[in-house]
């Protein structure tokens, strides 16, 4: 294994981190439609109860894609993570509130009523994808640090990146490419909670609206990304050339894609299993697993976006305040040998994965109805 492997087979480790994120996170698309698909009480507690027993997943994944960031690629996790704390905060806040939310809105002396925290659910909802989908657009689009690395022997001040203001991360959100990217994963969020809530709930009302809704948010969905893609593939992007130096490159994700053209098949592949779940949802009326085949596709899709990001001398992280500043899996990874030793730690990967994968069939072994909420006192 040479120290190149290790760095691109981490990087990989990573990209799959973030799209599984990406896919668990139909509970926070399924949690901002609370009101649009459940019009009862019952109705609303079916789908809360549906997205508790799977929250867990979505906020364990969201830390130890942090995790493993924080131990493969150290300098963007002190740079992002630590200099644009503020939209990290953000995004924590509002898991917090998720939780808070299930477990507290039907509990006895709850004097906020149920709808506060149901509220908050949609909060998350939104905020969560908004943010998480603007941080990864960044990934293209670059943000405004600087890094010194001289300073790790400044003993007044051995701080090695920082922000170029004083926003703390927050100025990205004037980038309005980030903030198409951020309403795309919104509406992404949406279209996977609907699939997932028509596989989950078996209840006729609800299902009644799933279609409709599925239409409306697709093509939302479809309009902005299609919008960043286009515009991120055919635009500049930030190469390493032969010396090190970070320039500017016309059509530079394009170039990837052609150069690495096994990624462009895979990105095929999940663009037409995303369209496959959903279109065989609206013309099919009884047909419920949509969410895999999309689910599958997203995971597909968002992979070959990281790699194509950081893969084939290219700068994950630009930096728009100081271009030799931009991050690159050579330049911002952990030594040799802790990116060895958890080579052999991430081994145990496929045992977790296969525990997740029977938990998830354990607790879906039973659909969701009317009669399973009013009769089980333990329900959210």
């Amino acid at each position: 294994m040479t120290y190149e492997f290790l760095q691109h087979y981490w990087w990989f480790l990573i990209a799959l981190l973030g799209a599984l994120l990406v896919f668990l996170m139909f509970v926070q698309g399924a949690n901002s439609m609370i009101f649009q698909l459940g019009k009862t009480d019952v109705e609303r507690r079916m789908l809360v109860n549906s997205t508790g027993r799977k929250w867990e997943f979505t906020f364990t994944t969201l830390v130890t894609f942090g995790g493993a960031f924080f131990a493969s690629f150290p300098l963007f996790y002190s740079t992002s993570f630590g200099s644009a704390y503020w939209v990290w905060v953000i995004i924590l806040f509002s898991f917090i509130i998720q939780a808070v939310s299930y477990e507290f809105q039907n509990k006895a002396g709850n004097l906020l009523g149920v709808k506060t925290f149901q509220t908050c659910l949609i909060i998350n909802g939104i905020v969560g994808p908004l943010l998480l989908g603007g941080a990864v657009a960044t990934f293209f689009t670059g943000s405004n640090f600087i890094v010194e690395k001289a300073n790790i022997v400044n003993e007044m001040q051995p701080v090695i990146s920082h922000w170029a203001n004083a926003s703390r991360g927050l100025d990205v959100l004037l980038n309005p490419w980030v903030v198409v990217f951020g309403i795309a994963v919104v509406f992404l969020a949406r279209v996977l909670g609907i699939l997932y809530i028509n596989n989950n709930v078996a209840d006729e009302a609800i299902r009644s609206r799933v279609r409709p809704q599925l239409l409306v948010n697709t093509v939302l969905f479809l309009v902005f990304f299609l919008a960043f893609l286009l515009k991120t593939l055919l635009g500049e992007g930030y190469a390493v050339n032969a010396e090190g130096t970070i320039v500017m490159e016309p059509m530079k994700y394009l170039n990837n894609l052609l150069d690495m053209w096994y990624l462009a098949i895979v990105l095929l592949v999940g663009v037409l299993l995303v369209l496959f779940g959903i279109v065989r949802t609206l013309m099919q009326k009884d047909y419920i697993k949509g969410i895999w085949p999309t689910g599958i596709g997203v995971v597909l899709v968002v992979i070959v976006l990281f790699l194509i990001a950081g893969y084939n001398n290219t700068a994950y992280y630009p930096s728009t305040a100081d271009l030799q500043s931009s991050l690159t899996i050579k330049n911002s990874c952990s030594s040799e040998f802790t990116l060895t030793a958890m080579f052999y730690a991430s081994l145990i990967a496929p045992f977790v994965l296969a525990y997740i994968f029977y938990a998830w069939r354990s607790i879906d072994s039973k659909k969701i109805d009317r009669k399973e909420i009013e009769d089980d006192d333990h329900a959210y």
